[in-house]
């Protein structure tokens, strides 16, 4: 977790200092990290959150440099990636609640985006799934909060 933190706070900073490329190297390697730990971190909240922080990061990221479709892709991959979770019976009970709950709040960050920036197909696909009753009710009826970093 240390290291993923570490990854997140160089990014921010570079992104604090419009060093674009650099602070996208560290939100991709924070992402991977975050990937590849997953379902080993102990905390499971604190390992749902860290795929989360990570992928809006990224969408901000895109968002400030003009490339809001690649925005969406990360918000609808990290919301359907947690749908995923939710819907795995292989994963623990605690990762399947952490990722219940920041469902709702990434479900709040796809509809934001759409709602400022338009919608693009990754986010009609995502939200069409949503609206035909593909995912569970509670994930669907999220409150609104937005910014993890």
């Amino acid at each position: 977790m240390e290291q993923w933190k570490r990854l997140i706070e160089a990014g921010n900073r570079y992104f604090a200092e419009g060093r674009w490329v650099e602070a996208r190297e560290q939100y991709l390697q924070a992402l991977a990290l975050a990937q590849v730990l997953f379902e080993r971190w102990r905390d499971a909240d604190a390992a749902v959150a860290a795929f989360v922080v990570s992928q809006h990061n990224l969408a901000d990221l895109q968002l400030t440099i003009g490339h809001p479709e690649s925005a969406a892709e990360h918000l609808c991959a990290c919301h359907e990636h947690l749908l995923h979770c939710i819907a795995s019976e292989q994963l623990s009970p605690a990762l399947r609640q952490a990722a219940l709950h920041h469902s709702r709040r990434s479900y709040s960050g796809v509809l934001n985006f759409v709602a400022e920036h338009g919608a693009y197909p990754r986010t009609e696909r995502l939200l069409g799934a949503q609206a035909s009753g593909d995912v569970p009710m509670a994930v669907r009826s999220a409150p609104a909060s937005r910014q993890y970093h």
